[in-house]
């Protein structure tokens, strides 16, 4: 399994991951959550997705997407600041150069294999491993992101907790908080898999 990272208006003959990244998505927050999301022709696309994010996909052994994130800078919109402001102090977010955000997080399972007696799937390492060395690469520090409480103990339980912005709220029927994750060498030292692959350097987006 490895990790690489796409960025949307330049795929570079990748397209394909990329549709298939959005049907991944349109599988879990729609059919399996049951959010309240836009689908069309059975893929998940919103506004942030036209602002030129790049994209961070796990990658199974046969090429098949397992897991995917979309990262923005924190210096333009964000899902956190736009959609998401209630989770935030004041409902603002204080953007920085060294900040990206992470939404759209999504992963096939993260109940299978074993990790140090924590099971984790081995996509959800790559995952995590493929953001922080993509931040890392990018001159970013940190990672902002909002997500649900039983995603909240997957970081913890991979070893890279989340500090959070605040409480939790519920939004629609989620239980939602926001916060702050690291990303340097400690902490994809604590999450990278056994046999972790990427090829972020080759792919990698130049930070503004």
């Amino acid at each position: 399994m490895r990790a690489i990272a796409i960025d949307a208006n330049e795929h570079g003959g990748l397209g394909s991951l990329v549709d298939e990244m959005h049907q991944l998505r349109a599988r879990m927050f729609a059919d399996r959550l049951g959010c309240q999301v836009r689908i069309e022709y059975g893929r998940e696309r919103d506004e942030y997705d036209a602002l030129d994010p790049t994209y961070l996909l796990a990658l199974t052994n046969h090429g098949g997407v397992a897991g995917c994130a979309r990262l923005l800078p924190t210096t333009g919109p964000t899902m956190l600041s736009r959609t998401c402001p209630q989770l935030l102090p004041g409902g603002g977010l204080r953007s920085k150069s060294t900040m990206i955000e992470s939404s759209r997080v999504c992963l096939l399972d993260t109940r299978v294999g074993r990790r140090g007696g924590r099971f984790l799937h081995e996509a959800t390492l790559t995952m995590f491993a493929g953001m922080i060395e993509w931040s890392m690469s990018n001159g970013f520090g940190e990672i902002a992101t909002a997500t649900d409480v039983r995603f909240e103990r997957i970081l913890q339980r991979a070893g890279w907790p989340m500090t959070r912005f605040g409480g939790v709220k519920l939004i629609g029927e989620t239980m939602s908080v926001a916060g702050i994750l690291p990303a340097g060498q400690a902490s994809f030292d604590r999450v990278c898999p056994p046999g972790y692959r990427s090829d972020l350097r080759h792919l990698q987006r130049v930070a503004a």
